[in-house]
């Protein structure tokens, strides 16, 4: 039968709980198919719930063994349980102690949540709701309690023991072949953070001492044989911990810090207790394996989850209304170690070609919510880029408005105020409220409204008085005419001819404008020429912006800016402005691009003159052009995928020839002399991304000179980065030795499942109309399995979000293989297969004979039989009227 529609649940129902867990023993007896857990609460009614309230506990598939209240067994009367919950008609009103024996088969456990063995590798996930598959519980946040967890399994199968907090005792199974170990949090936690591990481990580990004085030992668990490619993680760790203590004031607070990589995760990390468990993509890497990209992406994301330690888990959120509480304010901590590790230019470019590439669209379409939603039907279909994203840039425009001296003691303030509390979006900016005599009321709508606002500004300069004024207008989407303006700091400048013009009044203060009405004017005196205006610095707030702006004066800003993200968005929106225009004129491919573009191009070459050797990484960002998905985000209805593609191929073809021979002299001025040792460090990779960057653009103007070039790099390649980016360049060039490398990078990394993904991916996002039986074939492949997350994103999850033209095909053959593929997965994994849909979120702005099969596509899927909550909640939201 078809799973029932879920309940809505809604933030303005929210009370607190009936009852109270304020300690967790647990005795986890592992076995493949019959682990036993046997829980004993100590439970109090909460002062704050109702008097006599029932006692409600969750469950999810779980198979009861025993009941005792207060050591005694319980008449069948007295309770009922089912696999989903377990209710005490008429528990004591006064504190208690209950104990719950359970009986879980991890092997079966193919949803990945709660416990299950991953290639023989006992592990946990329970955020958002996997406790209650492990035992019945008062499964929320807002229940924290103090956990001590004996873990006892067979010692050959599981030599390692890994729980949360400090461990505590360990030893022999008398009389068996069994061990155990118990470990004790002494900090409350909510269900959503417990975490164990059982299993064989190799690991690396180190010692770190943190400014108080307190010694922690830091290790990484991997699967053995591996331990060498967990070496960049671990040192990421320690610099994770020592940036928080100088940039936050926070020091680690328990003697021991694990993290341990599992191959099978739908996610990407997570941040339990004192025990992070982590998709192995995001902890091994070795210059053979894993390109910069991989290398960046481990050291935000372990500094990401450990960061949690103290946004989340010492401060966790009061329910899960609040999750952008923790997840925006961590990425907003994680984007600020990269930017201190790395170039703060670069990464500040990479995280807003993140959100726009994923979050404006998600704004834009049937999936659209606020940041802090107002309900919802399923809490896993809310880890989105909104909550994260678009939840980091309000809190970095909060610092913006208010400064970095008082936003750190704003921060400080919260952690002390909230420290071991479950707390909101209003505790929150209480404490930035309370250091800075502020009314934040305003500022706090960007958490209640959804959409992307527009800013639509225009500029007048008075030649005879030299006063130069600048009119704003914000609209935001969706937003009723008694809905408040938004508070959109825009952090601004003017530039000339002849670079920065500086004004001897300017009528901001620190370069911030604040705009907080619907219109607003702002003046400059004493401008003695006209200027071109540098709006919304290092993208101060998450806009669009519309201003007539001639190429002209982009390319002034591109020359003379002393802002890095607004020259690198000079480019940018030239590039999308002869793009769109292409695409709407319906030009076709094989008309080579007009003056205009050429203009543009002759500017890069004048750019790359001067700065490519000096900035290479910021070099790479300017030659990258805005992806098919930013082309049909700016024209935002009727898109036809194919023109934009032709559109941006012709472009980017115009780039290769016009400046062929500055993008060889390029590549060889970067190559790295011969023995050089490979280093991940951000200078290196930023020559690397250039280099590659060049090869590409020869290979799209001068597919047989490009051919050449690949065959060579990749031949000769000493790292993955520069290996799999001379295949990438390949695969767009059909022939036989694009067939030949795609053959034997398959046959060399048959062995290593986070390389294949790689290869799958290259392959899913070939633009072609033999894609889809490419596609299928890679499915028949021995190393491709629809069990695992990483094998699934890494082929339909690619082909869908980076395919545009073969996803969205007018026939809707690549429709039907994502439907396939999620009803196919749906029925072991809902959370990865509601996670394939948000390919869908756009579907409404197709032009018309590509959005009819799209909604046919989706129709289809949601009358197929038993689907998961997961999938039906997707699938609905994206169905329901835009």
């Amino acid at each position: 039968m078809r799973t029932e529609t879920p309940p809505t649940i809604r933030l303005e129902d929210y009370r607190p709980s009936d009852h109270l867990i304020d300690r967790v023993d647990l005795d986890v007896r592992l076995d493949p198919h019959a682990t036993r857990v046997r829980a004993t609460l100590a439970i109090r009614p909460n002062p704050a719930g109702r008097e006599g309230a029932a006692l409600v506990l969750d469950g999810d598939e779980l198979d009861l063994v025993s009941l005792a209240l207060d050591g005694a067994p319980l008449a069948p009367e007295a309770y009922e349980a089912r696999p989903a919950g377990l209710v005490l008609h008429a528990p004591p009103q006064a504190p208690f102690t209950l104990t719950i024996e359970t009986r879980i088969d991890p092997t079966a456990n193919t949803k990945l949540m709660g416990l299950y063995r991953s290639s023989g590798v006992y592990c946990t996930q329970c955020e958002a709701d996997g406790f209650r598959r492990i035992t019945y519980f008062l499964d929320r946040p807002d229940v924290m309690s103090v956990y001590t967890t004996r873990i006892e399994a067979p010692r050959d199968e599981a030599p390692v023991l890994l729980g949360n907090g400090n461990p505590v005792e360990a030893g022999d199974v008398p009389g068996t072949d069994r061990h155990f170990a118990v470990w004790h949090d002494p900090h409350p936690k909510p269900a959503y953070l417990f975490a164990l591990v059982g299993g064989r481990l190799g690991a690396v580990s180190t010692r770190f001492t943190t400014m108080e004085g307190r010694t922690v030992a830091v290790g990484v668990y991997v699967e053995p044989g591996k331990e060498a490619r967990a070496a960049y993680a671990l040192d990421a760790v320690v610099r994770s911990m020592a940036w928080d203590e100088r940039a936050f004031g926070r020091a680690y607070d328990l003697d021991v810090f694990n993290v341990v990589a599992v191959s099978d995760f739908n996610m990407g990390a997570m941040e339990n207790k004192g025990l992070n468990i982590f998709n192995d993509k995001y902890v091994l890497a070795s210059p053979e394996t894993a390109t910069d990209q991989d290398y960046a992406n481990i050291e935000a994301i372990i500094a990401h989850e450990y960061f949690h330690n103290w946004s989340g888990n010492r401060v966790t959120c009061r329910d899960w209304f609040q999750l952008c509480l923790k997840e925006g304010l961590t990425v907003f901590r994680d984007q600020e170690f990269s930017s201190d590790m790395r170039s703060r230019a670069v990464h500040r470019i990479g995280e807003v070609r993140t959100l726009r590439a994923r979050q404006f669209p998600e704004d834009a379409g049937p999936l659209a919510h606020p940041v802090r939603p107002k309900q919802y039907a399923e809490i896993n279909n809310f880890y989105t880029a909104t909550v994260y994203e678009k939840g980091a840039e309000i809190v970095r425009m909060l610092r913006t408005l208010i400064g970095e001296a008082a936003f750190r003691a704003g921060m400080d303030r919260y952690f002390a105020e909230n420290d071991g509390t479950a707390a909101t979006v209003e505790d929150f900016l209480a404490a930035f409220a309370a250091v800075t005599g502020r009314d934040l009321a305003h500022f706090a709508q960007w958490y209640e409204r959804p959409g992307t606002p527009r800013i639509a500004v225009e500029g007048h300069y008075d030649a005879a008085g030299q006063r130069y004024r600048l009119d704003f207008r914000q609209t935001r989407p969706g937003a009723g005419a008694d809905a408040p303006p938004l508070v959109v700091p825009v952090a601004l400048g003017l530039v000339g001819e002849a670079g920065p013009i500086e004004v001897a009044s300017p009528p901001v203060q620190d370069g911030v404008f604040v705009l907080d009405k619907a219109e607003d004017s702002l003046v400059f005196e004493g401008v003695v020429a006209p200027p071109v205006p540098s709006l919304f610095r290092g993208f101060s707030a998450p806009v669009r912006v519309d201003m007539a702006v001639t190429d002209a004066e982009r390319l002034i800003l591109l020359r003379h800016d002393t802002d890095p993200f607004n020259r690198w968005e000079a480019a940018q929106r030239v590039a999308l402005r002869l793009m769109i225009d292409r695409t709407r004129a319906g030009a076709p491919e094989a008309e080579e691009a007009g003056p205009e573009a050429q203009a543009f191009v002759a500017a890069l070459g004048a750019f790359l003159d001067g700065e490519a050797l000096s900035d290479p990484a910021f070099a790479a960002l300017v030659l990258t052009l805005p992806s098919e998905g930013d082309v049909a985000s700016e024209i935002g209805t009727d898109i036809d995928p194919d023109a934009i593609f032709a559109a941006r191929r012709t472009l980017r073809r115009q780039i290769g020839r016009q400046l062929g021979a500055r993008l060889e002299t390029l590549r060889e001025a970067l190559d790295a002399p011969a023995g050089a040792p490979f280093s991940p460090d951000a200078a290196s990779a930023g020559r690397r991304a250039l280099r590659n960057m060049a090869l590409d653009l020869i290979a799209t103007a001068d597919p047989e000179r490009g051919a050449a070039l690949a065959a060579r790099q990749f031949e000769t390649a000493g790292n993955m980065t520069d290996r799999l980016a001379a295949l990438a360049s390949l695969a767009q060039i059909p022939g036989e030795a694009r067939e030949a490398a795609l053959a034997a990078f398959g046959r060399d990394w048959r062995g290593e499942p986070l390389v294949l993904d790689k290869w799958f991916s290259i392959q899913a996002t070939i633009p072609e109309d033999g894609t889809l039986a490419r596609i299928r074939a890679l499915q028949a492949d021995p190393a491709y399995s629809v069990t695992n997350p990483n094998r699934v994103r890494s082929l339909v999850g690619a082909f869908s979000l980076a395919n545009q033209t073969q996803f969205n095909r007018p026939d809707g053959a690549g429709f039907r293989l994502l439907a396939e593929t999620v009803l196919a997965v749906d029925a072991r994994n809902p959370q990865t297969a509601a996670r394939l849909m948000t390919a869908f979120g756009s579907w409404r702005q197709l032009e018309p004979v590509r959005r009819a099969v799209a909604e046919a596509t989706l129709r289809e899927i949601a009358g197929a039989k038993q689907l998961s909550r997961d999938v039906a909640d997707m699938v609905g939201r994206s169905l329901r009227a835009g």
